[in-house]
């Protein structure tokens, strides 16, 4: 009789941790989606098609420009030709 007693209680809290779970799930992810938000420091949006925008649909749009100043190095190696042998 103890076992059954046991097996039921088990299966009572499994089933009442897994309905609340479903009830807080929601707050839950709600509150650590702000946490990490607030611990980034950044202004994300939720929603970017809330803001209206100038750009149409299919236009490509450089939100930013390599920087020109930026030059190749030429003496990084040294050029080597090989031959094919047959």
């Amino acid at each position: 009789m103890g076992l059954l007693k046991t097996l039921l209680i088990i299966i009572l809290v499994y089933l009442g941790v897994k309905s609340l779970a479903r009830l807080f799930a929601p707050f839950l992810l709600r509150f650590v989606a702000k946490k990490a938000e607030q611990r980034f420091g950044g202004n994300f949006q939720t929603n970017d098609y809330s803001q209206k925008s100038s750009v149409k649909e299919g236009e490509t749009v450089i939100d930013k420009m390599p920087n020109p100043q930026k030059k190749s190095n030429d003496t990084v190696g040294e050029y080597i030709e090989y031959e094919e042998v047959d």
